[in-house]
This record gives C-alpha cells, structure tokens and sequence, in this order.
C-alpha cells in the first residue's frame, strides 16, 4: 500500500483526491495539503477527507503522517518547490504537467530524485488512453512501413472564465495544452524533435494574458515532420482533448483521436487505411485504467517493484524541451533546435 500526501486542492487536486485515488488499491490518501484552508474545507465537504488529515504546510504533514509519496497538483510555480521539498524529505514524488517552467528547473530536480534513489514521475496522462496505445503500437509494429508525416489538429473553447486559469498563463496554449500533445507526438513516433518552427498569437479580444493559438512545424531526426495548429479559442466544432491526428506511412495512412471529455475514453479511435484497401476500425486495447488513474497505478507500480516509470522525470526532460523550442520559436519567429536534454 502507497500511502499518498495531496498538495494543491484546487480543481485539479480534489479531481485526484476524490475521483482518481479510489480506482488504484494499491493508493491509500495519506493526508491534504493547501496554503489555503478554504480549499482543504472543500475536500472535507465534498471528498469526506477527514479533518485531522487535512494540513496547510507539506512540513506539518510529512511530520505528522506516515505518508510515502507526494502528488503535486498545486499552481506551476509550486511545482519545482514542493517536489523538491518532498524529495529531501525521502518521499516519492508524482508532478502535475507541466512539470517545471524550464526544462533546466526540472533537471535540477531529476537529478535530487536520482540521487536520493526516488520515483520521480510526471502525469503525462494522455499517454494512458487507449488510441494513443494503440497508434505507438502501429508505428513501432512497423506494418505500415516508416511514418513519414504527422498532422495534429486540437481546437476547443476557453475552459476559464476571463481573468482566471489559464487564461492568465504567459503560454495558455504552448504550455499548458499543447504539452500533451508534445509528449504525444514523442510517444506515439519514438523519436525525438530535432528541429520547430512555431508562430502563436493573440487576438485582442480573446481575453487571454499570452497567445491562445500556434501553428507549428516539428522535425523527428530526417524522415518524419509533425504539423499542428492548436486553438484555446476555437468557437466551432471541439477536437477530443488528444486532439485529432492523421499519420501517413510508406504503405498507407491512420487517423486517431483520444480523450473526448475531462475524463473519458469514449472518443477514442483508430482507423487505419492500407494503400490500396478501404478503411478499417481497429480494435483498441482494453486499458483497466485510464488517464490519471493509469498514471497513478504506474507510479505505484513503479515505487513498488523500483523501476522506473513510464512517463519518468528523466524523460519528461525532452517533453519540456519540445515545448520550450516552440515558444522561442514563437517568440522570436525564427526556426530553434530543442536543447539537448540534461545529463
């Protein structure tokens, strides 16, 4: 049994407390923790979280629980502090995406987690649905032949009301969405970007403090170039959260979409298209758990048996520097080679 601590009980923190941590067994709640009490009384009315196992300092709680790990869900600059806080103190530690604002903020923590011997994973959760399984497995399969072009389309409307959430990011969109997207991008192709070219901006009237919308171009090594166009403000037709991808091959073509709502597979799909047949569905995996509940069952996994996990701090470097070349890319409007992950 894990037994788990929850720092930052905001919207996303009581969705782990009350809706991802029962579906894993082998996760027990520790304790809450929250500089504000006013969302520790929120877990207490609506999650049943006990009182006495609610804290406002993650020093008061390590001290007064036996509690194993740290999930991290609280507001971007937290990240890097706590996680760094709960690694000295000996605990495992499971961070909200995006795990840092840089990638050399996160590699100094990777680094305290290696060497203290400590789990350090990050919640790239669109990884644990079952189309996104399913195309990796295509691309790795090799049946299809090399993949050779990608084209991903995310739109939706602001989740935020004006003046809140994301809506007040510096990159609403580069950081806070399209992270998912590049950490897919990765997962599903097994390579690495070598080269981006992006361009974001921002309407006047979109009520959003940095750009919404990016179009970009990314290059994995010399044979396969991603294309995708990302909206915060698109008002038509919704993408499922995964967005929408075609990837076309040597020897035919796929489209898949994952992710229709928050927290639901239903839209997942797959189809694929050999050159010269017709179309078919293929059969996606039966995943036990999905989104968040799969990463927390990996990570619990992964602290059990001391291996590493999927979606590690160590490989979630590359993710962060993916999404940190598209923002000097969109910045300066120049083409940026994607740092070299730290050692």
């Amino acid at each position: 049994m894990l037994r788990l601590l929850a720092v930052g009980l905001g919207q996303s923190g009581r969705h782990w407390v009350a809706g991802m941590l029962p579906q894993v067994p082998e996760v027990e709640l520790a304790g809450c923790v929250d500089v504000d009490p006013a969302a520790l009384h929120l877990v207490v009315e609506h999650a049943g979280v006990p009182k006495e196992h609610c804290f406002t300092s993650l020093g008061d709680a390590l001290a007064a629980t036996d509690a194993d790990a740290v999930l991290v869900a609280t507001t971007l600059p937290a990240h890097v502090p706590v996680a760094r806080n709960a690694l000295e103190a000996g605990r495992h530690v499971l961070v909200e995406k995006p795990f840092a604002a840089t990638p050399a903020e996160a590699a100094e923590v990777v680094t305290l987690a290696e060497r203290r011997r400590l789990v350090l994973m990050v919640n790239q959760n669109y990884r644990f649905f079952p189309a996104a399984r399913a195309a990796a497995e295509l691309v790795r399969a090799g049946g299809l032949g090399e993949p050779h072009e990608v084209e991903v389309d995310f739109r939706h409307e602001p989740v935020s009301e004006p003046g809140t959430g994301h809506r007040l990011l510096e990159q609403p969109l580069l950081l806070d969405m399209a992270v998912h997207h590049a950490d897919l991008l990765r997962f599903v192709l097994g390579r690495e970007a070598t080269a981006v070219t992006c361009e974001a901006w921002n309407p006047s009237w979109s009520g959003f403090a940095g750009p919404p919308a990016a179009v970009a171009t990314v290059r994995f090594g010399d044979s396969v170039v991603a294309s995708y166009r990302g909206s915060w403000i698109g008002w038509g037709q919704a993408t499922a959260w995964a967005g929408e991808w075609r990837m076309a091959f040597e020897a035919g073509e796929a489209w898949w979409t994952s992710r229709r709502s928050m927290y639901d597979s239903g839209a997942d799909r797959l189809v694929v298209r050999e050159r010269g047949a017709e179309p078919r569905e293929v059969e996606l995996p039966r995943l036990e758990l999905i989104d968040r509940a799969g990463c927390l069952a990996e990570f619990a996994a992964a602290v059990s048996t001391g291996r590493t996990p999927e979606t590690s701090g160590r490989d979630n470097l590359a993710t962060l520097s993916l999404c940190e070349a598209l923002v000097k890319s969109a910045r300066r409007r120049i083409p940026v080679t994607p740092a070299e992950v730290p050692d």
